[in-house]
């Protein structure tokens, strides 16, 4: 059993929850709310959701964003997943990540997500 599948049984993890979708606290956040949207259903891969899934995910998303939102206050949100191993896919569970952002959490956050590729993140310095 994945360690999401077991963190669920235990229901005291569980931030919200509906028909297909559940939400955790990220074990290694990156921010204080970072949360885990994750399908109840054991897939791996975005692309096996189903449409419900996906009504779900897209749901509890925003559910913990307006709660997030009252909680701590972050001035905005990245919103990710993390798709197969080359895209540093660790736990092979699908999960999508809610990161709170907080304005001077970095020197520049300017091209957010595409930090993920060093170098690429200052698009339109590398033209």
């Amino acid at each position: 059993m994945c360690l999401f599948c077991e963190k669920y049984l235990e229901k005291d993890n569980v931030l919200y929850e509906n028909d297909s979708a559940y939400v955790l606290k990220d074990g290694f956040p990156v921010s204080k709310g970072h949360v885990l949207i994750i399908p109840k259903r054991h897939i791996s891969d975005y692309f096996q959701t189903t449409e419900k899934e996906i009504l779900d995910m897209d749901q509890a998303l925003k559910v913990m964003k307006e709660r997030i939102q009252k909680e701590f206050n972050p001035d905005g949100f990245n919103i990710g997943i993390n798709n197969g191993t080359a895209a540093g896919q660790t736990v092979m569970h699908l999960h999508i990540h809610l990161i709170p952002r907080y304005s001077g959490d970095v020197l520049e956050p300017r091209g957010g997500i595409r930090g993920v590729i060093p170098g690429k993140q200052k698009y339109l310095m590398n033209r």
